[in-house]
């Protein structure tokens, strides 16, 4: 198959014309497709926008899996949803990553979906039991693994697609792949959120170029600013207001063009991502507001005293040298051979 268009530099960031915008929703996106005979895994998909997202994806047809740390949970919060299964498992684990790959593989079922929702943010320091700081190993490390492993499964589809969410929150500070975990340097919570969300979209840029000649296409995204999920289980009240999601009256914010979304609106750029026949051709993006988005040339730097809410992926993000750097530093930490072809 002849190798497309990658989107190394950003190359590919320009709006497409999606007809969809901020405060569309994932059932809005969704309208028209259809998924049937087709199989997900929404990673975090019990919790958040990742049940929007499973249940936008089973409204379509698919047969959906979702992995869970907390099997009890997720089938309390998925219950009433048809056409799910769950399986445990912790990012944070590589032998449980694994096992669920294992499982999945053993179905002899090609997966046409792969949806790495799930994270964490601005943690306090802990560490898996490699020694690899949390953010990192949760955020990127972790679905590195667990794309590596059911690659044969999303091979075996023929056509797939990968979505990586990532976040906004990459403007927050700038990569160092030199010292990932944080063992050479004080840890700094948003720091550490801000280089995994941007391992996220390099992940995504380096997936894709290697992917193609495989019939499999990635993306990331950012969701939106959106409360009330699983993901601020670490913020006290006062983080969170200073990254502007409560109204002077202490509810949420609701400003969907301005960034500030619901988890309906909030998971439309993911079921764009995964399901738009207008993506077809055109992959390694990062997307958002249910579109491409643009590259943020304009970017001075995080200042949380005074926190604004821009649109676009930074330049860095999408740096050919960096994605290589970083498969490679992914590929030596987490011990896996990854050649996505």
């Amino acid at each position: 198959m002849e190798t497309k268009a990658n989107n190394y530099y950003g190359t590919l960031q320009q709006p497409i014309g999606s007809g969809f915008d901020a405060a569309s929703t994932a059932m809005d996106v969704i309208k028209g497709i259809d998924l049937s005979g087709k199989t997900a895994i929404v990673t975090g998909g019990y919790a958040g926008i990742g049940v929007e997202t499973v249940k936008a994806l089973v409204a379509a047809g698919a047969a959906v899996y979702v992995p869970a740390r907390s099997p009890e949970k997720a089938a309390k919060n998925l219950a009433g949803i048809p056409n799910v299964t769950i399986l445990e498992m912790d990012l944070m684990d590589p032998a449980s990553i694994n096992a669920f790959a294992d499982q999945f593989l053993a179905l002899h079922k090609p997966l046409q979906l792969l949806i790495n929702n799930a994270g964490v943010m601005l943690t306090p320091l802990r560490r898996d039991a490699r020694g690899y700081e949390s953010q990192f190993s949760t955020n990127h490390l972790g679905h590195f693994q667990f794309t590596a492993r059911l690659w044969p499964a999303l091979k075996n589809a023929n056509g797939a697609r990968v979505v990586n969410v990532s976040s906004w929150g990459h403007h927050m500070a700038s990569l160092d792949l030199d010292d990932p975990n944080f063992e050479h340097q004080p840890y700094d919570p948003s720091a550490s959120y801000a280089r995994a969300k941007t391992a996220n979209i390099l992940f995504t840029v380096e997936l894709d170029k290697r992917a193609q000649s495989a019939g499999i296409r990635s993306y990331s995204l950012h969701p939106g600013n959106i409360p009330g999920t699983d993901l601020g289980r670490d913020l006290s009240h006062e983080t969170l207001s200073a990254f502007g999601i409560y109204n002077e009256d202490g509810s949420f914010r609701h400003d969907p063009y301005n960034g500030y979304k619901n988890m309906e609106e909030g998971a439309s750029t993911t079921i764009w991502c995964a399901t738009s026949p207008q993506l077809a051709n055109i992959g390694g993006v990062y997307c958002e507001d249910t579109e491409v988005a643009l590259l943020d040339k304009e970017w001075k730097g995080y200042n949380p005293e005074k926190f604004v809410l821009t649109k676009g992926v930074l330049p860095e993000a999408v740096d050919a040298e960096k994605a290589q750097k970083l498969w490679a530093l992914s590929e030596q930490l987490t011990g896996i051979k990854f050649a996505a072809e």
